[in-house]
């Protein structure tokens, strides 16, 4: 079996990354690392859960053990979509730069400039960073690019579908000419490998393919039910569940995510969210509350959930089976890690057949079907918390029908002459 020393990594990393049990690499990381050490270009096409994130950051740290950085003058830059994102490679260079003392720091939206201001005055090796906050201190002069010889775009199709490349070209525009780039994306649709062709010169190109399979250590379960007996059914789970330390709950909307977190908390269950919609205080607050210990259930969206890790993750209930087959690997893979067991839940509505054939064909087996104990469907679970109906809601129907009425009388009057003429008076909000 190849081995971090068999590709390239100097002894005094693989001493510490032998400490920390880190000892064998993945596909992805044994196919780049060599090509990143040689001083190449590199284009990956790797999804989260591959063992991307090492794959650059344990070649950039040997590269920057030489030399040093100065005051507001970083040698290489790691772009990430999210914050999120960013903090986890922010995290990895925290676990893994010990071997070299190598310094980072963190520039992401959402937070004071202050703080990330003073931490560039000081001798930063590495900014991980979203394109946004980075462009606003480099126009602020408080970040000078021109020392940036190794470049790192992570998560290229996220970046494309957030609007973020015309920030990318030109933060490139203002990198040295003779940079190394490496450039990372889940997927590498047309669009995106025209992208990486501006950036790139003749790249050491590696594609690993996406997980099919779930680990053995892993439980899975399914269970039919309406849509409207959804969130007993997920109750029901939360409380026979005994051996259940952190469950984390997917959903497919952020709305939803906020909808169950306020049902479970009118059952007396404490949950968390975390989604895209939440600021960034937040969500790590959210993350902390888990980690810590006060807060066993985490109902998370997919974007906002991808990268997190929480070995206290015994069970993972999917509310919604996924549209992309391919995220029902990642979101069940947050539980049994390590050799550790664990143990799923899919909730799949009838109009939910199509995907859940989806996920099937992908992982290429059948999710056992399972009848729960204790509970029957055909009687009405709902409790009283949940048939309360709720003072917004009464509202919300009363100004629907209110501006029905509006609508009604409006276009009653005279016949519309031109855009914009007569329209009701709600249809010009903005």
């Amino acid at each position: 079996m190849t081995t971090f020393k068999d590709i390239g990594l100097s002894d005094h990393l693989l001493a510490h990354l032998d400490t920390i049990g880190y000892q064998n690499p993945t596909d992805i990381q044994r196919l780049i690392i060599p090509s990143v050490l040689m001083g190449k270009d590199v284009l990956g096409c790797a999804q989260t859960g591959t063992g991307k994130t090492a794959s650059f950051v344990l070649p950039l740290l040997d590269i920057l053990a030489n030399g040093n950085s100065k005051a507001r003058m970083p040698r290489a830059l790691i772009l990430e979509p999210t914050r999120e994102l960013a903090q986890q490679v922010s995290e990895a260079i925290a676990k893994y730069g010990k071997a070299h003392n190598i310094t980072h720091t963190t520039l992401i939206g959402g937070e004071l400039m202050g703080p990330q201001i003073k931490a560039l005055e000081k001798d930063v090796d590495i900014v991980v960073a979203t394109p946004g906050r980075l462009l606003d201190l480099f126009q602020k002069g408080k970040l000078l690019m021109s020392q940036m010889n190794l470049f790192v775009i992570d998560e290229a199709d996220r970046m494309m579908d957030m609007g973020f490349i015309p920030d990318i070209e030109e933060i490139v525009q203002k990198l040295p000419f003779s940079r190394q780039t490496l450039f990372f994306s889940a997927t590498m649709p047309k669009e995106i490998k025209g992208i990486a062709g501006k950036f790139l010169s003749n790249p050491k190109e590696v594609t690993v393919k996406p997980q099919e399979t779930t680990s053995t250590t892993i439980e899975e379960f399914l269970v039919k039910a309406t849509a409207l007996k959804k969130r007993a059914v997920l109750r029901h789970i939360l409380e026979t569940e005994k051996e259940r330390d952190v469950t984390i709950i997917f959903s497919n909307r952020k709305k939803d995510v906020d909808t169950l977190v306020s049902s479970l908390r009118r059952h007396k269950m404490d949950a968390r969210a975390i989604h895209g919609d939440l600021s960034q205080d937040q969500r790590e607050q959210s993350l902390k509350d888990v980690r810590e210990g006060r807060v066993k259930i985490l109902v998370a969206s997919d974007v906002a959930a991808r990268g997190i890790d929480i070995p206290e993750i015994t069970h993972v209930i999917n509310f919604d089976v996924p549209m992309n087959a391919e995220e029902y690997v990642h979101r069940i893979g947050r539980t049994g890690r390590a050799g550790r067991t664990g143990k799923t839940f899919m909730l799949c509505a009838p109009s939910e057949d199509k995907f859940l054939q989806g996920v099937q064909k992908f992982v290429k087996k059948e999710i056992p079907v399972i009848q729960l104990e204790g509970l029957d469907l055909n009687k009405s679970t709902e409790r009283k918390a949940d048939k309360k109906p709720r003072p917004e809601r009464r509202n919300a129907e009363k100004e629907v029908v209110a501006e029905s009425e509006i609508y009604k009388n409006e276009m009653n009057k005279k016949p519309v002459l031109g855009f914009g003429d007569h329209l009701p008076a709600f249809m010009n909000r903005g």
